[in-house]
């Protein structure tokens, strides 16, 4: 006959067992949103997060999660994309993209975290945080300077490509930072270096083969390309025209001259990468956004496409080699 186990009896013999045998509900798993303007095939930052993360103890799958959600260009899904990661409960969002998409993220939520990785306007001139230094609410991060970078790209492009004399600048029409970039930016430097800026407004998709064939009969010399969300996604459709019409070419994305434009200048993506994981890691260690300090580019990547200058007919002088980070051959 079996004895009925008092209660008293059942929590000596519960609190005799070893904690691990006590202890078997499972840790909570941090899940991080990655919200994206581009789509999958033009974002490298998501692998790059997640390999920096790697460094710092954080494994996919293990003792993280990520949630992506890619704007893939498409400027009014932003709200709805931020939204949807509200919803999924992350405990963090990572966001790739201008100050417009980090808005977004903001406007959906006043309690979850957001680490930007590179909001192209100053970030308290656009009242995402109060300051650098001391950031305020929940978004910090770093800003990558990408608009206030481009007389440098500029510079860079008649230095490399000397007999370029008119310069055909893409840029997205409805992001005031790129409007304030070709309007301000550009202009103060091509005086200086006596180029003629041929802007070129695009809104859509469907606005590059109408550009394209314009630019065909106005023959420019030389071809700059503004960041924005648009202009990122049809990256290989503009890499493959300044190709096609041997111009040589100036973006502000690093992997457009992975995909075979000429140039790139700009922030130290790999540092970049490393330093939104240093955010995303103090956060989940218990640091709010408010207290952590945005930051700035430390170190700045000026990438040449040798294969693309080959291509295109173009030699380099060696005093531009002699101040290249990387050169793809």
């Amino acid at each position: 006959m079996h004895k009925k186990i008092t209660r008293r009896a059942f929590c000596s013999i519960l609190f005799a067992l070893p904690v691990a045998a006590r202890a078997q509900q499972p840790k909570k798993v941090p899940r991080i949103g990655y919200l994206a303007a581009n789509n999958p095939a033009a974002s490298t930052g998501s692998e790059g997060v997640r390999l920096a993360l790697r460094e710092l103890g954080y494994i996919e799958g293990q003792n993280i999660a990520t949630v992506y959600r890619y704007a893939e260009g498409k400027i009014d899904r932003y709200p709805e994309l931020a939204a949807e990661l509200v919803r999924l409960k992350v405990d963090i969002i990572v966001v790739s993209g201008g100050h417009r998409l980090v808005l977004a993220a903001k406007n959906a939520t006043k309690t979850i975290p957001i680490v930007m990785m590179g909001a192209g306007r100053d970030p308290v001139e656009t009242g995402l945080i109060e300051s650098l230094a001391r950031p305020g609410g929940n978004v910090t991060g770093i800003t990558l300077l990408s608009g206030v970078l481009g007389g440098k790209r500029l510079e860079l492009l008649k230095e490399a490509a000397p007999k370029v004399a008119r310069v055909a600048v893409l840029y997205e029409t409805t992001g005031p930072d790129t409007v304030i970039e070709v309007k301000e930016v550009l202009p103060a430097v091509a005086r200086a270096l006596k180029l003629t800026l041929q802007p070129w407004e695009m809104r859509a998709p469907d606005d590059f083969e109408r550009v394209f064939a314009a630019l065909n009969k106005q023959r420019p010399d030389g071809l700059y390309v503004s960041p924005s969300p648009l202009m990122n996604a049809n990256q290989e459709r503009i890499v493959g025209f300044a190709l096609k019409s041997r111009l040589p070419s100036v973006y502000a994305i690093r992997g457009a001259v992975d995909a075979g434009g000429l140039m790139y200048y700009g922030a130290d993506v790999a540092d970049s990468y490393r330093r939104v994981a240093y955010f995303v890691d103090r956060i989940l260690k218990g640091a709010k956004p408010a207290d952590l300090p945005v930051e700035q580019p430390m170190k700045f990547d000026f990438v040449i496409n040798l294969q693309t200058a080959k291509k295109i007919g173009l030699t380099i002088p060696q005093w531009t080699l002699m101040k290249v980070t990387q050169v793809i051959k």
